[in-house]
């Protein structure tokens, strides 16, 4: 587990004490300050740039399927827009917070040295996630009721539910995208993540080419390119995991059924607090139908959402590779590195949101032709720039400080924070501007912005109040309760 930047701090710098954390912040000159800060920015980017470029091509696997349908038309590109950005990341939102318990528990077995535990919590996490496709496919079978009830526009509902039919093997694909994905950010192993999703993104370009515009098969060929790709990217994960982690993963093993409940309720913790924030830009989208001229609300919102989801799934990146961080140091025992990594990446997270927004507010003119030729949406989306320049900077501070969370095993309280400042507070105050005020699309997007603001501060202030030894003795605590499974006379003959 030491890495040869360790071993640099050691001999360089002697910034590292003798119980293997660093010294005291107190006691550091400023080059050795420095030298902390430059391993820790390391360290992160290592892990952190591989799994933002895989979870970006993952999140592109949409995002791409949304620009080229756009260009067939208006309706197609609200009615992809609805399926992909309300149907299909409500429930992606889901299974990606279910799998978020993988973080917890593999980083901090990982960073134990109880390395046999990944393979067993990875199996049972599958097997949790399957089980949760079935209960959400009624989402996919009902989408146009669903969106009709809601008060969406019944033709733009009627394609959406022919869309997310055809799209339903995407679903199940996720079942072992995500727990394969989290057995390897563990073990810092994401290089093949980022290779593997790159490779399926620029196929799912091609086919989508291909199916749509030289086959002329519309949303039906694009949702055959989306099924494919993301199985192909699914079973390229899981190939690489059981061949090539053979010290991870020893083969199928019945100890994946023991435990489940206490699994199971971490996992909806972290399915409750990342899926509430993922579906906090859905749900503005969702309301922009009830607005006047609604196929150009919901296109504007669309476009912004998508491409504040872009940045979104960097950070969500970020977000991996600090709760890594955070559990492998806490497995470690060391609550100083766990403190200084979580403050240098929340620092450099935070100069890039400020890049971010200036690039939007340079470029804004620009921002829709990618996705629409239609005049009237790329005067809108120029409009509603400025608030998206700031919607970046809000949203590179809160996926680290959630990142943290998931690192530590503390998804509940970030859910709670997460239900309170977008749902009892950003909706309605983001309806009440757009609906009752009149402000359209720029009042729906004001209160999303209110509701990040509010969560950030909350979020910070969680941040401040952790204490990193106490975090260490309580994952001292849980290693000792799961990590104790005899797989040798456990496992599944086949």
């Amino acid at each position: 587990m030491e890495s040869r930047l360790l071993e640099y701090d050691l001999s360089g710098h002697d910034l590292i004490g003798s119980d293997g954390d660093y010294k005291h912040i107190s006691g550091m000159n400023l080059n050795e300050l420095w030298g902390v800060f430059w391993i820790e920015t390391v360290k992160v980017w290592e892990i952190g740039g591989p799994i933002a470029l895989n979870i970006m091509c993952q999140y592109g696997f949409y995002a791409i399927t949304v620009v080229f349908c756009g260009h067939l038309g208006p309706t197609q590109l609200a009615a992809v827009t609805l399926a992909l950005t309300v149907v299909a990341t409500f429930c992606y939102g889901f299974m990606m917070g279910m799998g978020s318990a993988l973080e917890t528990l593999c980083g901090q077995a990982f960073g134990a040295g109880q390395i046999h535990m990944l393979g067993i919590y990875t199996q049972r996490s599958m097997l949790i996630l399957l089980l949760t496709t079935f209960l959400l496919l009624p989402i996919y079978i009902f989408s146009t009721p669903i969106l009709q009830f809601v008060g969406q526009d019944h033709d733009t509902a009627l394609l959406v539910g022919k869309f997310t039919m055809l799209i339903i093997p995407e679903l199940f694909s996720l079942s072992i995208t995500i727990p394969t994905s989290k057995f390897l950010q563990a073990q810092s192993k994401v290089g093949v993540l980022a290779w593997i999703g790159f490779v399926a993104l620029s196929l799912h370009a091609l086919l989508l080419w291909l199916f749509i515009y030289v086959f002329d098969w519309g949303l039906t060929g694009a949702a055959i390119s989306l099924n494919l790709v993301c199985w192909i990217n699914a079973l390229a994960q899981f190939g690489y995991v059981v061949f090539q982690c053979k010290d991870g993963w020893m083969g199928w093993s019945w100890s994946a059924f023991n435990d489940m409940w206490p699994f199971v309720k971490l996992s909806i913790e972290s399915a409750l607090m990342l899926s509430l924030e993922i579906w906090f830009p859905m749900s503005i989208v969702l309301i922009a139908g009830y607005l006047k001229d609604p196929v150009t609300a919901v296109g504007t919102l669309s476009i912004c959402s998508t491409l504040s989801e872009w940045q979104e799934m960097f950070f969500v990146g970020i977000n991996a590779a600090i709760s890594v961080r955070v559990s492998n140091e806490l497995g470690l025992g060391h609550a100083r590195a766990t403190k200084y990594s979580v403050y240098v990446t929340l620092f450099q997270s935070f100069l890039i949101g400020i890049l971010c927004m200036i690039v939007v507010l340079a470029v804004r003119n620009h921002l829709a032709i990618l996705f629409t030729d239609d005049e009237v949406l790329i005067k809108s989306v120029s409009e509603l720039a400025q608030f998206l320049g700031l919607t970046m900077l809000l949203s590179s501070v809160h996926p680290v400080i959630s990142g943290v969370a998931i690192g530590c095993g503390c998804q509940g309280l970030v859910a709670y924070i997460n239900l309170g400042s977008f749902y009892a507070f950003a909706i309605p105050l983001g309806y009440v501007l757009g609906s009752v005020a009149n402000f359209g699309v720029m009042g729906l997007w004001g209160g999303m912005i209110a509701g990040l603001a509010l969560q950030t501060l909350l979020l910070s202030i969680v941040l401040y109040r952790i204490d990193w030894y106490k975090e260490v003795e309580q994952t001292t605590k849980r290693m000792q309760i799961w990590g104790d499974q005899d797989l040798e006379t456990e496992k599944i003959k086949i």
